[in-house]
């Protein structure tokens, strides 16, 4: 049985933008309208044709999302990756515009969603939605356990051979600052110090298997300060926070996800600076 196309594959052939070349002039030209720094950051050939084949697990990264609906105008993201029931021969119409929703406070009109948990966050985004289309992924916290334990080798393989970078600071399992944490969240001594270790360690490994073009990719690092947030960024869009509360694990910590707006009063390059200067003053992990 033929499955029904997805509703942005009937808009695209309607206005004969199903090929990629063709899509990724349209989008660049989009881009250049809104945001110049996205110019030459539509999908790859592979992810332009994965959104068409209406098997796309949730929805392509934001920055893909602002370009859709400014392509389609009367159509969210979400309706645009819908089956599109009548067809590719019959151009659906844009559903009713629901009610506009309220405008986010002043100051925090980058901030797009909050969790009480980590595990609440999960339940919402799992790792493979927040990954598994990443060009850039940057990470900083202690073990990383998000990455390290909660996504496959397979699809981490899979991404640092097509091209994908991937850059992980870790706190320091031989430093002081991880001590300090451990008797922070109240562990027997050793405890997030082998953790860390070892999840240091599983990259490494993943990283001696990959190709010589590719092992560049996934780049390591660790800092011994004091830990304040896990920050992840995805693609420079995308910034997922959560802080470190005082004898708490990170699992109880609310998380922030905060959508780059340009113009926008925000969070997002707060944090993102935080990343950066302190992978600027990391030290590298050598195998």
């Amino acid at each position: 049985m033929v499955s029904k196309p997805v509703v942005l594959k009937v808009l695209l052939r309607q206005r004969h933008l199903q090929g990629h070349s063709a899509f990724n002039k349209e989008y660049d030209k989009l881009a250049k309208k809104i945001d110049p720094d996205l110019v030459g950051s539509g999908p790859s050939k592979a992810q332009f044709y994965r959104w068409l084949s209406g098997e796309l697990r949730g929805l392509p990264y934001a920055h893909h999302c602002r370009i859709l609906e400014s392509m389609f105008p009367a159509w969210t993201a979400a309706q645009l990756f819908e089956p599109h029931t009548g067809g590719n021969e019959f151009v659906p119409e844009p559903p009713a515009k629901a009610a506009a929703s309220p405008v986010p406070a002043q100051g925090m009109a980058d901030v797009t969603a909050v969790f009480p948990t980590r595990p609440a966050f999960l339940h919402e985004v799992p790792p493979h939605k927040l990954f598994d289309n990443a060009e850039k992924i940057s990470m900083v916290g202690l073990s990383l356990n998000l990455l390290c334990q909660q996504y496959s080798d397979k699809s981490l393989t899979d991404l640092l051979e097509t091209g994908t970078v991937v850059e992980l600071l870790f706190l320091d399992p031989q430093g002081e600052y991880i001590k300090a944490r451990e008797c922070e969240e109240s562990h027997r001594p050793g405890v997030l110090t082998t953790l860390t270790a070892l999840n240091i360690q599983t990259v490494q490994r993943l990283q001696s298997k990959l190709s010589p073009e590719a092992q560049g990719n996934l780049r390591i690092r660790t800092y011994d300060e004091a830990v304040r947030f896990n920050i992840t960024v995805i693609d420079d869009v995308t910034c997922v926070v959560q802080p470190y509360l005082p004898d708490a694990r990170g699992v109880e910590s609310p998380t922030l996800v905060i959508e780059k707006q340009e113009g926008a009063p925000g969070l997002f390059n707060t944090f993102t600076q935080v990343l950066t200067s302190m992978w600027d003053r990391a030290k590298d992990v050598t195998a």
